[in-house]
């Protein structure tokens, strides 16, 4: 019968992406056929991960059952593995720290510890390195040489007022998922961060890497998932950064000589959340000390979420060595989202302004036509909110919405045009802008016309035919063709999903 698993995962994969197989296919586990009943048993790990199987996966299963048993009409069943049995598959051997390391007992066994300000420690007083002034000379006299938060604050995380703590973690309280609208292009990385909270630190989700252009919610998630960790007291120890920000507090910290304050400050974490890792671009000695950091908590079993603009091996300028780590867990991307998506988003964040109603055709509106991310959206929205107090209207119509967004409406649909999009794809590949309206067909040119063409179709509002006329006349199959293949082909080459990336971001500026 485990033959008939193995086809099974094998089509799956054929079908699903990686990250998708990773994460919700390969903890499922095969368990039985009952021939008289006409049904087949599958085990998941957890609760998420059965009812996530049942809603996407079980059509698809029973299609590969029938075929595979020759028996038409055959169900599924998912089930929660007993709790051994989640243990093993979910969990796997429990990792100890290096001997030598903080925590590690005489035989690499993590002794029991206590909380001294704020570092865990072994009971016996041994282990890590020791401070050349306590951390509270160290905070005075960064407070004392800069204007700015101090580099290290730890508190007596066994004495400190929860709330205290709280503050310390950086953490934005507003930020949950709760407070998340979920579609299409956001439902697999909310199911793997709810997946963490579950089971911070598993190493298949370790580290948690999130993807995409700005403004599309990866630092929501980021912080979602840390506040319902700590709020389910399964972390203690947590802080949320910028990637910007680490760097400059550890030139501060060389500068300030507190740089071993910092490094026992951050190795003693239970949940690091780095927002924006792209920003470690050239900075070598942050690189390195942050490759020790991440060593360190990941053998420890302790959780790390890192966000970017771009996946792990495309990253631009950082060392080898971190991308493969980034790349060992769990990565996702979060797309930009769809129409219906962007309209639930502004329907939820209008009934937080409980000055306004907005309409929901007057949202579809707006939705329509500001397409690129959630923080575009958002501002629009206050613009609209603003605009309404002023005037001293209440319910938010299409009309009103036309009138307050003038200004931003016409600069989203006016300033991206085809001749824009041609000029913008020639410069980029060094040709002469009237290839792309003309009859020749070497590789590289009409390569280039079909990602203008690809880009016109994602960055106007022209319909296919107008785009066509555009391109010299061309027919407007010609331009679904291109848009298809591009899109294809984007999936698939890394090189090509960069290029993209970066004249996107060029014509928007």
């Amino acid at each position: 019968m485990q033959e008939f698993w193995q086809s099974c995962v094998h089509s799956l994969a054929q079908e699903l992406p990686p990250e998708q197989m990773k994460a919700w296919v390969h903890p499922l586990s095969f368990l039985s056929f009952d021939e008289e009943l006409g049904e087949v048993r599958v085990s998941a790990p957890n609760a998420i991960k059965q009812n996530w199987a049942r809603t996407n996966y079980t059509q698809r299963i029973q299609e590969l059952a029938s075929n595979w048993f020759n028996r038409p009409g055959i169900r599924v069943i998912f089930q929660v593995a007993r709790r051994d049995q989640q243990v093993s598959q979910v969990h796997g051997p429990a990792v100890s720290p290096p001997a030598g390391m903080p925590g590690a007992g005489a035989n690499g066994v993590s002794a029991p510890r206590e909380h001294t300000d704020g570092v865990s420690v072994p009971l016996n007083g041994h282990g890590g390195h020791g401070a050349s002034r306590s951390t509270a000379q160290a905070t005075a006299a960064d407070a004392a040489t800069s204007t700015k938060e101090p580099v290290v604050i730890i508190e007596t995380l066994g004495q400190a007022p929860e709330d205290h703590v709280y503050k310390r973690s950086h953490m934005n309280a507003n930020l949950t998922f709760e407070s998340l609208v979920i579609g299409k292009s956001n439902q697999l990385a909310n199911a793997a961060s709810a997946q963490i909270v579950e089971n911070p630190g598993v190493s298949s989700y370790n580290p948690f890497f999130l993807y995409g252009s700005t403004g599309l919610g990866k630092t929501h998630l980021m912080h979602a998932i840390g506040n319902a960790l700590f709020k389910a007291g399964k972390v203690s120890r947590v802080r949320y950064i910028h990637a910007d920000q680490y760097y400059s507090d550890m030139v501060k910290s060389f500068q300030t000589n507190t740089f071993d304050d910092l490094k026992r400050y951050y190795h003693s974490l239970d949940l690091l959340l780095i927002d924006d890792i792209q920003f470690f671009r050239k900075k070598e000695r942050t690189q390195e000390e942050f490759f020790l950091l991440y060593e360190t908590m990941v053998q420890r079993g302790r959780q790390i979420v890192i966000t970017s603009d771009t996946y792990p091996r495309e990253l631009q300028d950082i060392n080898s060595r971190l991308t493969s780590r980034f790349d060992s867990g769990l990565t996702v991307q979060i797309e930009p989202p769809e129409l219906e998506m962007r309209v639930a988003i502004l329907l939820r964040k209008a009934e937080e302004k409980t000055a306004i109603v907005l309409k929901e055709e007057a949202a579809f509106f707006i939705a329509k036509h500001l397409r690129s991310n959630v923080r575009e959206l958002e501002g629009a929205l206050s613009r609209v909110s603003a605009y309404a107090g002023f005037h001293g209207v209440k319910i938010i119509t299409v009309e009103f919405c036309k009138e307050a967004l003038k200004d931003l409406l016409s600069v989203s649909i006016g300033q991206i045009t085809i001749e824009n999009i041609q000029k913008t794809v020639a410069d980029f590949y060094k040709l002469k802008v009237q290839e792309m309206y003309s009859k020749r067909r070497p590789a590289n040119i009409a390569m280039a016309r079909q990602i203008a063409m690809y880009l016109a179709k994602e960055l106007t509002q022209k319909s296919l035919p107008e785009i066509g006329d555009s391109f010299g006349g061309r027919d407007h199959t010609t331009v679904l063709h291109a848009v298809r293949k591009i899109t294809e082909q984007r999936a698939k080459n890394a090189e090509l999903n960069h290029q993209l990336h970066v004249l996107e971001q060029t014509l928007k500026g």
